[in-house]
C-alpha cells in the first residue's frame, strides 16, 4: 500500500439541495456564494481538492466551474440530476454518465478521472456498477460506504481502498467507531454534529495506521444562512431536518482545527495514481 503521508481527501459534493425539493426553486439560491466560501478556504490553507459535480450544477454556473477549474481544482462526476444508481439500473446510468460528463465538458472541464455516487449508492445489489465506469473511461470512484446505513451501504466490502479486477480503484469513506456504529467521521452532517474530539481521534488513529481521511461536503454544510425548509431524501422527518441546519456556522472553525494535525489536502485523481 502506498505511504499516505497524512493525506485528508477533503472533497466538495457540488449539489444543490432545493433540486429534489417540492417547489424548491423558489427558495434562494446559495450555491454560487458558498462554493466561494470554500474557494476561499482552501485558497488560503494553499490546498486543491476534488469537486464531484451534478451535470445540472455545471449546465447552470459554467462560469463557477470554469473558476473551480483555473484554481487548480480537480472535477470529477457525481450524476447528472443526484439519482442514486439502483434507481437508474444499468442501461440508465450509462445515459446518466453520459449527460454528467457531456455537461462538465461543456463548461471546460478536461481529464475528468473520477466519480461518486449519490448518496454512496453503489453497493452489493449494483455489482454492475464498477464495470459500467470502467468502460466509459473512469480510473476511480469514490461510491461506497463500507457499513450498514439507513440509506445505502457495502458492509463487507472492507474500509481500505482496493484496485478492483477491472482495474479500477474504489476509494471508500472513511469510518470511525462510535459505540456500535461504524460511522463516516469527516462527512457532511456527521462532520457538524459529532464531538471535535471523537473527529479528532479517529483521524490520528486513520493517520497512524497510514490510512488517508476521506470526507464529503456540500454547499449547504457551511451555509448558516440557508432558508429552512424539508430537504429530500430524509422521509419528512423534522428530527432529520434539524440535524441538516445543526452547526453550520462552526463549519470552517471546525475544519481549521483539524489542519492542527498536519493534514494535506490533494485532489483524488492525484491519490489515485499512486496507488
Amino acid at each position: 500500500m502506498a505511504k499516505t503521508d497524512n493525506i485528508f481527501l477533503f472533497s466538495v459534493d457540488l449539489e444543490d439541495a432545493r433540486e429534489n425539493v417540492l417547489n424548491g426553486w423558489q427558495y434562494k439560491e446559495r450555491v454560487p456564494a458558498i462554493t466561494h466560501q470554500f474557494l476561499t478556504w482552501l485558497e488560503k490553507n494553499n490546498f486543491n481538492c476534488t469537486f464531484f459535480t451534478v451535470g445540472k450544477i455545471a449546465e447552470q454556473y459554467p462560469e463557477l466551474i470554469k473558476e473551480i477549474v483555473l484554481k487548480g481544482h480537480e472535477i470529477a462526476c457525481h450524476s447528472y440530476e443526484h439519482t442514486p444508481v439502483d434507481k437508474l439500473g444499468k442501461e440508465n446510468f450509462k445515459k446518466d454518465l453520459d449527460k454528467n460528463i457531456s455537461a462538465l465538458l461543456k463548461a471546460g472541464v478536461n481529464d475528468i478521472k473520477g466519480f461518486r455516487a449519490p448518496v454512496f449508492s453503489i453497493t452489493e445489489k449494483t455489482p454492475w456498477a464498477h464495470d459500467v465506469l470502467k468502460e466509459m473511461g473512469f480510473s476511480y470512484s469514490s461510491s461506497v460506504l463500507p457499513a450498514k446505513n439507513p440509506l445505502y451501504g457495502w458492509e463487507n466490502f472492507g474500509q481500505q481502498h482496493k484496485k478492483l479486477e477491472n482495474g479500477l480503484i474504489e476509494i471508500p469513506m472513511t469510518l470511525g467507531n462510535f459505540g456500535p456504529l461504524k460511522i463516516p467521521i469527516a462527512g457532511g452532517v456527521y462532520f457538524r454534529v459529532l464531538p471535535k474530539f471523537f473527529i479528532y481521534n479517529s483521524i490520528k488513529n486513520c493517520l497512524k495506521k497510514n490510512e488517508p481521511v476521506l470526507s464529503y461536503f456540500h454547499p449547504y454544510d457551511a451555509d448558516a444562512e440557508q432558508e429552512r425548509y424539508m430537504h429530500a431524501g430524509i422521509n419528512d422527518s423534522r428530527f432529520y431536518n434539524r440535524l441538516m441546519y445543526y452547526n453550520r456556522k462552526n463549519f470552517f472553525p471546525r475544519l481549521d482545527s483539524l489542519l492542527q494535525l498536519d493534514l494535506k489536502i490533494i485532489p483524488y485523481k492525484l491519490f489515485a495514481e499512486r496507488l
